[in-house]
């Protein structure tokens, strides 16, 4: 198949470009595009325009464009996304790992530019900035100059690899969040690049070192999160291995009723589809309903697509796309993104449905307002039955003397089970949707002028996910409302979302402590699993940013909002929620007058350029990174460490022993390291050993590229229950044989010095959560060869695999308790030295008295070249060997 032949011509704003046209495939006989869903598409597209018989065959193009509904078997495809998307926390290892590579080319003679970005990579640094300061106009300012004062090292690092490496960009602190920044500004929809001369347009697509950087599908652009390792590899022009999807269809109807919001419909579906389990699928949504959904609140939707577990949630672009790309500043990308999307059967009209592996139903009027806690995002709860939910929930925390009297500044005020300690408008999820943050300031405004004020001991911010959000909020009057609720702007960036709360108040943590109270945060964030927002505040609530402002307001989670009053005014009257709660009207009013294209021109005039102390920052411009051993921030990682070019396979596992014996849904927060460093944990051991006091930890999350303190905080969450941990939660494990009480780490260390093998199991949904390549890293580096658990979730099952550690799966009616499991035994496997994906593999318990536990595991090892991956040791040890081999037949 020559794919010359299906080159074709457009002309939009009297440019020439070139397109390779899917249709083609059809009027040769080849496949059926228009059956196709869009996502498949899309991919298809990639296949043809980088067919060249070698990376991509006819066979996979054609796998692809004859897409079926379902496989029994999984169908592996190279993909090229377009670019890469970072941010600063996983994006510093992807550098570190880089840098490494450069310096292991180096010592094997080759020429270490070689080790350089073959597509184009955006980094943004978001992730760092912390709520220390809050409550004041001051806020932001003196957060940005804290987060520089700690993060300087890793900045210049940075820096660094925007001098050294081609086609590398970095977004400075203050600009924004990642996915706010690839929607609002980055995002082409539609890319060009040159062929032999000539202009050739397709398709937007790219992979993220974030999981949510889905949201991008809002607009249309196939973009999804992977691990650091996966993206790398992608970066240095290696395909991007994956099986052919499931594309389940979204058919959308109705239209959302008055007083409900794009939060309380993205609550709603994930709850949805997290029952449905999509799992390693595409979504894509159809239905004449999608006219009356704007791009901010599909962007919404599809931000929290991990929270529901699907690789991609893809809105097809159509007339609200080009609508959107005008209203941004992005008018001659709207033009060519029409312009090409229509040529090229990849814009949506409303009434064409494509075929699907299944059709869910959607009416938006059955969407009522809600809330989603205490601990997943898919535990999605009706706001007249919060109360009822967290009265139930309290009960296990009604031993001690509540309410309790503290002092804030001076003030008196009382704390009790359920008080909310944390209110945080925040995330990339709300933050970039007008609506719903005009309908925040129309809140209150109604509060502020009925005399309401907000409880002493609540903790408040406001972090917009870009400068152009507080723009058209201080053009509408209703920033001075919000501040004066303590809503200030305290930074732009993920903030309490990623766990970047910062402290509470001493008096407010005292308590909490003292008197084992549950309290509460509410945010307009993506993610409240255990330990994630603060380690002191046990239950957290997903909301709609005009709910955060209500719960705020009342102090107490539980609280019914439907019947009880958010407080008093000064005369003592009641007031309700419905008092207060903008409408429609008023709130499209304000969204119209007031979000402006000329904001986005000027919040985005010169987002690479940052202030002053970004541009005096040191970066240098040399090849090889110039490693400082008395940095606690950044060492040059093991993995090329006794580095050979040769193959060593894996060996089968010979008396192995379980480091870790975990539960159902273990998220990446439990296993990678996030949020502040314990003192009295390894973590934090060795940063004092090294001259680092507690107040400079900084969190792990900025430490991500010093691995001695990942891999110490690996398993390191405080809410962690280990069974082998007899009871404790927290890091902690038992050094066996002798059954001694250890820090995870501590045991993983012993165990290595006796040359011993390495396991952990798992349970359901094992490693649902953020992209963190981290949690796959640091297992790796604690010594563990497998894990085994009843499933997994899609990014960190790829991230192990990208490690070199083997991820197998119990059989469908098996799990570690129906086996009798107890991580006391050790264990050998049959099958591993011959390696196939979906291979089945014998697995052999041997308890301490000699009695033995048989039983089969599939390797979740999905394609052939995570196969490869896998025997190479991982990715990163496959790529340099490959690029060893190229020189050598150079």
């Amino acid at each position: 198949m020559d794919r010359e032949s299906f080159r074709r011509q457009i002309t939009v704003n009297g440019q020439t470009f070139f397109f390779y046209e899917i249709r083609g495939l059809e009027r040769e006989g080849l496949a059926e595009i228009g059956r196709l869903p869009f996502a498949v598409r899309i991919l298809t597209e990639n296949l043809l325009r980088k067919l060249d018989s070698k990376a991509v065959t006819e066979e996979h193009l054609l796998n692809v464009a004859r897409w079926r509904k379902s496989y029994e078997n999984p169908v592996d495809i190279p993909y090229h996304p377009a670019r890469v998307l970072m941010q600063d926390f996983t994006g510093i290892p992807a550098v570190v790992d880089l840098a490494s590579m450069r310096e292991a080319v180096s010592r094997m003679g080759g020429d270490p530019r070689k080790v350089n970005p073959q597509v184009p990579v955006e980094l943004i640094i978001d992730h760092s900035v912390q709520v220390d300061y809050f409550g004041c106009t001051q806020a932001a300012e003196l957060n940005t100059r804290m987060e520089f004062d700690r993060n300087a090292e890793r900045y210049s690092l940075l820096k660094w690899a925007r001098n050294s490496f081609d086609d590398f960009k970095v977004v400075p602190p203050g600009v924004g969040i990642c996915h706010q920044v690839n929607l609002e500004y980055l995002g082409r929809v539609v890319m060009t690049g040159t062929e032999g001369g000539d202009t050739v347009a397709y398709p937007d697509t790219l992979v993220g070192l974030d999981s949510h950087t889905t949201m991008i599908n809002g607009l249309g652009v196939m973009g999804w999160g992977v691990g650091g390792i996966e993206a790398e590899a992608v970066m240095l022009g290696q395909p991007y291995g994956m099986v052919i999807p499931e594309v389940i269809g979204i058919r959308v109807t109705g239209e959302l009723r008055p007083g409900v919001t794009a939060t309380d419909l993205v609550l709603t579906v994930t709850e949805m589809l997290r029952k449905y389990n999509v799992v390693g699928k595409f979504v894509e949504f159809t239905g004449e309903g999608l006219k009356d959904i704007s791009v901010p609140d599909r962007a919404l939707v599809s931000n929290m697509t991990p929270e529901f577990g699907a690789t991609l949630t893809l809105f097809p672009v159509d007339e609200r796309t080009i609508e959107y790309l005008r209203s941004t500043n992005r008018s001659s990308r709207a033009n060519l993104a029409e312009a090409y999307c229509r040529a090229n059967d990849l814009f949506y009209t409303v009434g064409e449905e494509p075929e699907y592996s299944d059709v869910l139903d959607l009416n938006l009027s059955d969407v009522e307002p809600s809330v989603a806690g205490p601990s997943r995002p898919q535990d999605r709860i009706a706001v007249a039955n919060v109360k009822k939910v967290c009265e139930e929930t309290f009960t296990e925390s009604r031993d001690s003397t509540v309410p309790v009297e503290i002092d804030i500044n001076g003030a008196p005020a009382r704390l009790s089970h359920g008080s909310i300690v944390i209110g945080a408008i925040t995330s990339c999820t709300n933050t970039s949707n007008p609506s719903l943050l005009i309908g925040a300031g129309l809140l209150a405004k109604k509060a502020v002028k009925l005399g309401l004020k907000v409880p002493p001991y609540v903790k408040t911010s406001f972090a917009p996910g870009s400068p152009v959000v507080p723009r058209y909020l201080e053009d509408a009057g209703l920033m001075p409302y919000l501040e004066a609720l303590g809503f200030h702007v305290v930074g732009y960036g993920c903030t309490t979302c990623i766990g970047n709360s910062g402290p509470l108040r001493r008096s407010v943590e005292k308590a909490i402590v003292d008197n084992n109270l549950n309290t509460a945060a509410v945010l307009s964030g993506n993610r409240n699993f255990e330990a994630r927002v603060h380690q002191l505040v046990r239950s957290n609530f997903l909301a709609s940013p005009m709910l955060v402002v209500a719960y705020t307001l009342a102090g107490r989670i539980n609280i019914d909002l439907t019947t009880e009053p958010l407080g008093l005014d000064p005369n003592g009257t009641p007031v309700y929620l419905k008092q207060l709660w903008p409408s429609e009207g008023e709130i499209r009013e304000l969204v119209d007058r007031h979000v402006a294209t000329s904001l986005f021109d000027e919040g985005y005039a010169h987002p690479y350029e940052g202030d002053e102390t970004w541009r005096r920052l040191e970066g240098g411009e040399s090849v090889i990174f110039d490693w400082d051993p008395q940095s606690t921030y950044i060492k040059n990682p093991p993995y090329f460490d006794d580095f050979s070019p040769d193959l060593q396979p894996p060996s089968e596992l010979n008396g192995a022993r379980v480091l870790a014996l975990l539960g159902d849904s273990v998220t990446t927060d439990h296993i990678s390291p996030a949020g502040a460093i314990p003192r009295d944990y390894p973590a934090g051991r060795y940063l004092i050993d090294h001259g680092v006091e507690p107040e400079q930890f900084n969190s792990y999350g900025s430490r991500r590229g010093n691995h001695e303190v990942m891999m110490r905080g690996t398993f390191g969450n405080v809410r962690l229950k280990n069974r082998l941990a007899e009871g404790r939660t927290g890091s902690y494990s038992r050094k066996l044989p002798e059954g001694r009480g250890a820090f995870i780490y501590d045991a993983a260390m012993e165990y290595a010095s006796e040359g011993m093998q390495l396991i952990v199991i798992g349970g359901e949904e094992y490693g649902t959560g953020s992209s963190r390549d981290w949690a796959a890293k640091g297992t790796r580096l604690l010594g563990v060869r497998v894990v085994i658990a009843k499933s997994y979730e899609r990014i960190h099952r790829s991230n192990l695999v990208c490690m070199g550690v083997l991820p197998l799966e119990f059989s469908r009616d098996e799990n570690a308790k129906s086996l009798g499991l107890d991580g006391m035994e050790t264990y050998f496997t049959s099958g591993i030295d011959d390696m196939r994906p979906g291979k089945e593999v014998s697995v052999r318990a041997v308890k301490e008295n000699g009695s033995e536990i048989a039983f089969t595991c599939r390797a979740r090892l999905d394609t052939e070249v995570e196969v490869e991956y896998f025997l190479h040791g991982g990715i990163l040890p496959y790529v340099l060997r490959k690029m060893s081999a190229d020189a050598d037949a150079e």
